[in-house]
């Protein structure tokens, strides 16, 4: 099995910034460094989004909502996802999510190709 563990929300300023990580525990047989992982969120009442997506070699997607203030990231050797937010806005308020996939090697933000879930942090943007 493996388990997907997000932190790093919180409460903040419209133009501030959060971190998230997303820690990744595997099994055996599930190497998860040569598959592509996501961030996604939701809002209250909305549907589900594909916020970043990053593949093995580093390669990059993002939502045009997010593009130019969030960047993903991930460090293999220590099992971590990353998202930096920066210039945060009201709506970007939403329950974010780790995800990571079993098969893709390219960057995608299409829910369909992701596996693996974590339990999600809220980040709540507000004055």
């Amino acid at each position: 099995e493996v388990q997907l563990v997000e932190s790093g929300g919180g409460s903040v300023q419209p133009g501030g910034s959060l971190r998230l990580s997303c820690s990744v525990s595997v099994v055996a047989d599930y190497t998860y460094r040569l598959y592509s992982m996501a961030w996604f969120r939701q809002a209250p009442g909305k549907e589900r989004e594909g916020v970043a997506g990053i593949d093995p070699y580093g390669a990059t997607t993002y939502a045009d909502t997010v593009k130019g203030r969030f960047t993903v990231s991930r460090d293999k050797a220590n099992n971590i996802l990353y998202l930096e937010m920066t210039n945060l806005k009201p709506e970007d308020t939403a329950m974010y999510y780790c995800a990571s996939s079993a098969h893709v090697l390219r960057p995608t933000t299409d829910a369909d190709y992701f596996r693996y879930w974590g339990q999600g942090t809220q980040v709540t943007v507000s004055s």
